[in-house]
């Protein structure tokens, strides 16, 4: 169990004080320039503005229980902090990853006696909540519903994916978003200048900064990790500014940020279809190489692509869904990295060729059909003759055989009664739809008679 550092009780006020500054000494500067107040927090203005939900928390206005959600530094276990110290209650915390149901009985337990004792609130403040299991969430509700505790939980994963529906009813859901650049432009400011960071010593240079920005993708805890690693390698060197060159040397290459098992892995996909559909492979390049680069299973974005294939292209290129077919097997038979190259490919060739949804709204329309009753019994002549009494029975009595024709083609009806003249399938003018366009009604005319 991991309570408040300086829990009542565990050390007196002289001790309390030298430990405190022993870890301020010692802390990460991402943790040293952790925001004391609401004034210093950037970003999620969204949630901060007046009467915004999480500003009234801070200010002790609203005593509910919270998941704030979002990606990685941006700011939930500064907010946790803040709940706490603005509303002078007491604070407790626990990692998910370390603690179990015992932990959190014991925590609940003991709020529950200060509250009896003193009338002492207890703000409970869990990290990484979604590796909680079910068992684990489910120990909190009670406390949470009855307010023995104030929850504010952290996850960077969709909670709606991962926390149970009790627990999401009995809280607020807040979604943090990621920083912008001007946000990190101003945490890094902060810490080159401010005292508890780098208290001047140092100066940055504008290229280094903008490469921190960069680097940082929205997550301010990364932002800092990395300033804090090249100031130490300037310093190693006895230069007075963080150039370019030494934050090149420190951190070479940007987080990427994706989530295989909640919302980033659906949003980047997603992302990836819909370029590809709107005929942007630059962008489905971009998306692609996110996955890959995430570790993505090669084998998922394939079966996306076969999908996309025959979804929203379909007969206007018919060699999109032979690619992407092959494309799937390529990256089982060769495996990564490699396999990036046939992904690649069939991308490139999706998002190229015309597009036509006629295939998915065709099959559909029918499903709807089917579904709503519409159908009958098939046709007596077109039903099966093969087996011993079907002649009796009708079966494939008066069936015209197409080939005897030389079209190919001749008038006959092959829907049940109730589908004839139904029309499912609406070729476009785009690819190789343009000749089906033509071909298709000429074919209805003749089966039906038309002509």
């Amino acid at each position: 169990m991991s309570e408040g550092l300086f829990d009542e009780g565990l050390f007196g006020a002289d001790t309390e004080m030298r430990a405190g500054e022993k870890l301020a000494e010692n802390a990460p500067l991402a943790v040293r320039m952790r925001p004391r107040s609401l004034d210093e927090v950037v970003g999620q203005q969204h949630l901060l503005g007046a009467g915004a939900p999480l500003r009234r928390l801070v200010e002790g206005a609203a005593p509910a229980s919270v998941l704030l959600y979002g990606p990685p530094g941006t700011g939930k276990t500064t907010l946790a902090n803040l709940v706490s110290l603005a509303t002078g209650r007491r604070f407790a915390a626990l990692s998910a990853l370390s603690s179990g149901v015992k932990e959190v009985r014991a925590v609940i337990e003991e709020a529950r006696r200060r509250l009896g004792r003193s009338g002492e609130s207890t703000v409970l403040f869990i990290d990484e909540v979604h590796r909680f299991s079910k068992t684990q969430q489910d120990a909190l509700l009670g406390a949470v519903e009855d307010r023995t505790v104030l929850l504010v939980a952290a996850t960077t994963e969709n909670p709606y994916f991962s926390v149970v529906a009790p627990l999401l009813s009995r809280s607020l859901v807040l979604q943090l978003r990621s920083l912008e650049d001007d946000d990190i432009r101003t945490l890094l400011r902060r810490a080159v200048g401010e005292e508890r960071g780098l208290g001047g010593a140092l100066g940055l240079e504008e290229a280094a900064e903008e490469h921190l920005v960069s680097l940082a993708s929205g997550d301010a805890r990364r932002a800092l990790t990395a300033l804090e690693a090249a100031a130490e390698s300037a310093s190693s060197t006895g230069a007075e500014a963080i150039d370019l060159a030494t934050v090149e040397a420190t951190v070479n290459r940007a987080a990427v940020l994706y989530d295989r098992g909640g919302d980033q892995h659906y949003d980047i996909t997603s992302a990836f279809i819909k370029s590809i559909r709107g005929s942007d492979v630059d962008a489905a390049l971009h998306y692609l190489a996110r996955m890959v680069e995430a570790g993505e299973d090669p084998r998922f974005i394939a079966r996306r692509l076969v999908v996309h294939a025959s979804e929203d292209i379909g007969m206007a290129d018919p060699t999109a869904l032979q690619a992407a077919v092959a494309a799937a097997h390529a990256v089982q038979f060769i495996g990564m990295p490699e396999g990036r190259l046939a992904l690649a490919q069939a991308t490139i060739h999706l998002a190229t060729a015309p597009k036509s949804n006629a295939v998915i709204v065709a099959i559909d329309e029918a499903l709807g059909d089917v579904r709503a009753g519409k159908g009958g019994p098939v046709p007596p002549h077109l039903r099966d003759g093969h087996y011993a009494g079907a002649s009796k029975l009708g079966n494939a009595k008066g069936y015209l055989y197409p080939h005897s024709k030389p079209e190919g083609v001749l008038a006959q009806q092959y829907p049940p009664d109730q589908l004839v003249g139904r029309d499912y399938y609406q070729p476009t003018g785009r690819g190789a739809e343009r000749t089906l366009n033509d071909r298709v009604p000429k074919l209805r005319g003749i089966i039906r008679g038309d002509d």
